[in-house]
């Protein structure tokens, strides 16, 4: 498909998606606004709301003093959309998952990841020394479940409930962000679901994190394993933020046989919708390809995967396979990883290679299943 028409004629950028409120989280100023005026308050009431709930945290309205108390009780049961922090398990290097019970005591997991600077007098909650946090990322969930199946994934072995609404999406950060009480910097949509089967909320939650939290959309990776027809309808919002699309094969009856959705998809399809989202764009897609020993990761994948992206403006992630109880995957030798490199650098291919974080509490990528292990 030819999108010189498309890119020529500058259409204007497609309006994201509203959502009525309540809940309350995820929601703009303005809709804030037109909502208490809906409820007889003043129009300037919309923006102490909204500096109540993006900026100081307000889990009810009734933690929101600056309005009256016969308001404040009159609305009590109106829901500002925040989960219940039901467990949290802290890996060596620092990443937290966490545990978050929704309002209809559905489960999902988000993670928190810091980097630090350098080793220094600063402790976390556990009383460790660690160094200047220089950044903070949040992986966060936009489905219970999934759909999708990815046989090296825990949380397709779970099986999908349903998508998760922009005030759970919005949610998931700003609880990282009181629990570490820092500011998050980074988003990745990489935890539980398919973002691009939940496309709406998905949009108004980037919305909401980049005009209400205030994450600069650069700072946003959305990750999806490719739905037919979606990633040529994404490219339309002009999205600031870096795609990432899982591949994890080089050719389509590998790549079927890790991912099941990947047989109503041709990788031809999903390349074209690639490139047309380049063009359209003018960012390049990430490539996520985890490594499986002895399946995806021998020197032959690694020239044929090349090969697939000659002339393309893009990048791809190496994921050492992180092992899950489900399968008996192995992650390959750190001479594989490199051989597999080798084969890349000759093509000049550009990558990096990606150690997940957040190992040791079943935190890192491919093992979230909404369970305390």
């Amino acid at each position: 498909m030819s999108v010189n028409s498309v890119v020529s004629s500058k259409p204007p950028t497609p309006k994201y998606p509203k959502i009525s409120v309540p809940p309350l989280l995820g929601a703009s100023l303005e809709e804030l606004t037109a909502w208490v005026q809906e409820q007889g308050q003043p129009a300037y009431r919309g923006k102490q709301l909204h500096q109540w709930i993006y900026q100081k945290g307000a889990r009810s309205l009734a933690d929101i003093t600056v309005f009256s108390k016969q308001w404040r009780e009159s609305v009590a049961e109106i829901p500002v959309g925040r989960s219940t922090l039901q467990h949290r398990s802290t890996a060596p290097d620092g990443t937290v998952k966490y545990l978050l019970e929704l309002a209809d005591g559905e489960i999902i997991e988000t993670v928190g990841m810091p980097t630090f600077k350098k080793w220094g007098k600063n402790r976390n909650r556990q009383g460790e020394k660690q160094g200047e946090l220089e950044r903070l990322t949040v992986c966060v969930s936009t489905q219970v479940g999934c759909a999708m199946a990815c046989d090296f994934c825990a949380t397709g072995k779970g099986g999908f409930k349903r998508n998760l609404t922009r005030s759970e999406i919005v949610d998931q950060v700003l609880t990282v962000q009181e629990e570490f009480g820092q500011r998050v910097t980074h988003i990745v949509f990489m935890g539980m679901g398919e973002p691009l089967l939940n496309v709406d909320n998905t949009l108004s939650s980037i919305q909401s994190l980049n005009k209400d939290v205030g994450i600069g959309q650069r700072n946003l990776t959305v990750s999806t394993v490719g739905v037919p027809g979606r990633i040529r309808n994404l490219a339309k919002y002009r999205l600031q933020a870096t795609l990432a699309v899982s591949l994890h094969a080089p050719n389509q009856e590998l790549r079927e046989e890790l991912i099941p959705s990947a047989r109503k998809y041709k990788i031809e399809e999903l390349f074209a919708e690639c490139r047309d989202y380049v063009e359209m764009t003018g960012r390049r897609v990430s490539f996520e390809y985890v490594l499986l020993a002895g399946v995806n990761d021998l020197p032959e994948h690694a020239h044929q995967l090349s090969r697939q992206l000659r002339g393309f403006q893009c990048h791809v992630n190496l994921i050492p396979y992180n092992p899950i109880e489900e399968v008996d995957y192995q992650r390959p030798t750190y001479d594989r990883i490199q051989a597999f490199v080798q084969a890349l650098e000759k093509h000049h291919t550009a990558h990096s290679v990606r150690y997940s974080r957040g190992l040791e509490a079943d935190a890192a990528c491919g093992q979230l299943r909404a369970s305390k292990k």
